[in-house]
């Protein structure tokens, strides 16, 4: 396995929001300041980095149990229709966890980031992440590797977008296009700008 071009892959040419389109909510929602911006990006990266490690060893050592090495037969059992529940469970509990600790360390980040951070148990792309390691078969280390740099193209993703949308306020926007519609004008044209990319790997 190439580690180079698995984490270039992942931060650039598929960019998990602008090439895989997966994690629109919080990306539309949280990057209007890039101070939230710059909390969902931290939290996002944690949680994605984490849940690929542990989703990893759950699908390592508990989707595919050796009844050989455990004693009592022979032959593997393949659990692989509980990945997407184990997966959920393990997200939601690494959610809480940055929950309590944000809302003791940063009450003002806590409120400022309101309903997306429990919304990141739900996020496509955290889920997504654990999935293609899961589709692609990769080794622990490999799946940390890509949910850390996963996490990373997010995060850049995200805070590229909240410093354009904060110097659009700024902007003489058309009347007719102030607000969302320029928004999305704005992610449509970043997904492009990654398109650029696509000849890296």
């Amino acid at each position: 396995m190439d580690y180079l071009e698995l984490t270039i892959g992942a931060v650039l040419v598929n960019n998990i929001v602008l090439s895989k389109f997966l994690g629109i909510c919080p990306f539309l929602g949280v990057s209007k300041r890039l101070a939230t911006a710059l909390g969902m990006s931290g939290a996002v990266v944690f949680v994605m980095t984490l849940a690929s490690f542990i989703t990893s060893l759950v699908t390592k050592y508990l989707l595919n149990i050796d009844l050989g090495a455990l004693g009592i037969g022979e032959g593997t059992v393949k659990l692989d229709f509980l990945q997407v529940l184990l997966f959920i469970l393990v997200i939601a509990a690494l959610v809480q966890l940055i929950e309590i600790a944000m809302q003791k360390l940063s009450p003002a980040l806590y409120q400022a980031l309101g309903i997306y951070l429990p919304l990141i148990t739900t996020n496509c792309a955290v889920l997504g992440s654990a999935t293609m390691n899961f589709n692609a078969g990769r080794g622990v280390l490999a799946s940390t590797l890509f949910g850390l740099f996963s996490g990373v193209g997010f995060a850049l993703a995200l805070l590229l977008f909240a410093s354009l949308r904060e110097r659009l306020e700024l902007a003489d926007t058309p009347a007719a296009f102030k607000g969302t519609p320029i928004a999305l004008i704005t992610a449509g044209i970043l997904a492009m700008a990654f398109v650029g990319f696509s000849g890296l790997c």
